[in-house]
């Protein structure tokens, strides 16, 4: 049976997935397809290619994104998406989706033409950085001639690379809506801000229901995109959601 799994994009929350991983593994439960957007790329790719996740909580714990060595010069971001080539070829040393272990997908954005890009073959790390290339804060990742940002920005639920692939299929979003009141609308940017989210959950909850099972902690509305100083708690949160979420619907998957 193949058993597809999709992790959303939500920066930091994507420790989330870790602890879903986890808690996966330890109810018996394989995917083997994987479709992933921004932090969701990142964390499918190590799940892809056999990374235990341990190492995938240490490799979160231990980067950092804002070191000096990896500003931009002279490029339309802070930060220097490439700078975090090497940092991903520690994991992925034969640079190439043929070597993964299950299916993976990855979605990034073409900044120039608008268009989605569904990486699945060939070169892999730069599709991963271009995925979990955080508009306005790293740079457009070039790839074959082409620059491309943050799956999240069209499609932070790509499930459909899964959807005529998988007879079973787990969907994990790490981005829920904040609950907030109007006294926190300070700004005409916090408005904005406030309406992007709404657009883009509407747009992933709605593909909800072609997913088996759906584990959409609401706790991680309480972490912000870049608390990487709260991993711990981000991946305890998705481990015991999984927990919670399979009681009784093992069997769904395991058969």
């Amino acid at each position: 049976m193949n058993v597809g799994i999709v992790f959303s994009g939500g920066g930091a929350r994507g420790a989330a997935h870790i602890g879903v991983i986890k808690a996966l593994e330890e109810h018996g439960i394989h995917p083997t397809h994987v479709s992933g957007a921004s932090a969701g790329a990142i964390v499918g790719a190590l799940y892809a290619v056999g990374v235990p996740w341990v190492e995938m909580l240490n490799f979160f714990k231990t980067i950092s994104i804002f070191q000096t060595n990896r500003y931009a010069r002279k490029k339309p971001g802070f930060i220097n998406s490439e700078k975090f080539y090497n940092d991903l070829k520690t994991y992925f040393p034969n640079d190439n989706f043929s070597v993964l272990e299950k299916n993976l997908f990855v979605t990034a954005v073409n900044v120039i033409d608008g268009s989605e890009k569904i990486f699945s073959k060939g070169p892999l790390i730069k599709p991963i950085i271009a995925s979990a290339s955080f508009p306005g804060v790293f740079t457009p990742t070039e790839i074959n001639g082409a620059y491309y940002i943050d799956g999240g920005t069209l499609n932070n639920f790509p499930v459909e690379p899964l959807e005529k692939r998988c007879d079973k299929i787990i969907g994990v979003y790490v981005n829920p809506l904040k609950e907030i009141s109007i006294k926190d609308l300070k700004h005409s940017y916090s408005v904005v801000e406030r309406a992007y989210k709404i657009k883009a959950n509407a747009e992933s909850t709605a593909k909800f229901p072609v997913c088996d099972l759906i584990i959409s902690p609401s706790d991680l509305a309480n972490f912000g995109t870049f608390e990487m100083n709260k991993i711990d708690a981000i991946f305890n949160v998705g481990y015991t959601a999984t927990k919670r979420a399979l009681q009784g619907k093992e069997a769904l998957f395991t058969v």
